[in-house]
């Protein structure tokens, strides 16, 4: 069902181009708004906003550089005179490698695109408002992991740990200003940035992996993921701000006893019969 208080809004999704941001910059597209969708590739950013149509535009920007995210918001503004949603998106994927063996040169451009690349956005969403004299809405993309830990993959977890900071910083500043900050955490969902790799934690490992945890025994679904963000952003959620949603299909709720990478560890066969009978896709 579409969001009707949506219609007429203007909206930037950031890591556009990827499988969640692109889904919700569909989401929200065919809820009335007009986007702006921020990637790293700007000819997949470009493409897509001219699949959407509506005046959609893309635009090239790396959301971790000061000058991007400038750029980014100018022409937002250019396009459509204002800018009233933001979903801080944009993420990279952290490496697998033991705590004593992880060196900051692969610490830091995790923390650099997906905590400090949260700070900017939401620093120049709140400009924008304070220029144009109005509130807004603002969901950021945290994950399963912000909300538990692993043995592994510690840039993910410390950067998006501090994602859910931001959130609720920025709510509290924002509340006053009639401005709600919100944010969701995924779990598990092949997209092609995160199941290209090979091994544990990559490619078929990503279904397999959620499909081994006794709750709903799947993958999550980008466009699932985009229906919570879109109703994050409306007016449906007025009375929302500074929580964190999950949508990872009940894998938080688990204690697995075990790291991330690589699935195996509870035997599915009891409940298959259970699973078999959803006929929702999350």
């Amino acid at each position: 069902m579409p969001v009707q208080s949506l219609a007429g809004r203007v909206a930037v999704v950031t890591g556009a181009a990827g499988g969640i941001g692109s889904a919700t910059a569909d989401r929200l597209s065919r809820d009335g708004a007009s986007v702006v969708l921020v990637d790293l590739d700007g000819d997949r950013a470009s493409a897509l906003a001219d699949r959407l149509g509506g005046g959609a535009i893309g635009v090239q920007a790396d959301v971790s550089r000061e000058e991007d995210v400038e750029r980014y918001m100018d022409a937002a503004v250019e396009r459509f005179g204002r800018v009233d949603l933001h979903h801080l998106n944009a993420g990279g994927p952290s490496s697998a490698t033991a705590l004593p063996d992880l060196g900051a040169d692969e610490f830091d451009p995790v923390i650099a695109v997906n905590l400090r690349g949260t700070f900017l956005g939401l620093r120049a969403a709140f400009r924008q408002y304070f220029l144009q004299g109005s509130g807004g809405a603002i969901v950021v993309t945290g994950s399963i992991a912000s909300l538990r830990s692993n043995s592994d993959v510690l840039s993910s977890h410390a950067s998006k740990h501090g994602v859910l900071g931001l959130m609720r910083n920025a709510a509290l500043y924002g509340e006053p200003l009639g401005v709600r900050v919100n944010a969701i955490a995924p779990g598990i969902v092949p997209t092609a940035l995160f199941g290209a790799g090979r091994g544990p934690g990559g490619g078929e490992d990503m279904v397999k992996l959620p499909s081994t945890t006794p709750t709903m025994g799947r993958a999550g679904n980008a466009d699932a993921i985009a229906s919570v963000v879109a109703f994050l952003l409306s007016d449906d959620a007025a009375c929302t701000t500074g929580e964190v949603i999950s949508v990872e299909a009940g894998a938080s709720i688990v204690n697995s006893v075990r790291p991330s990478a690589g699935a195996g560890a509870w035997d599915t066969a009891a409940p298959a019969v259970w699973r078999s009978a959803r006929s929702v896709n999350c």
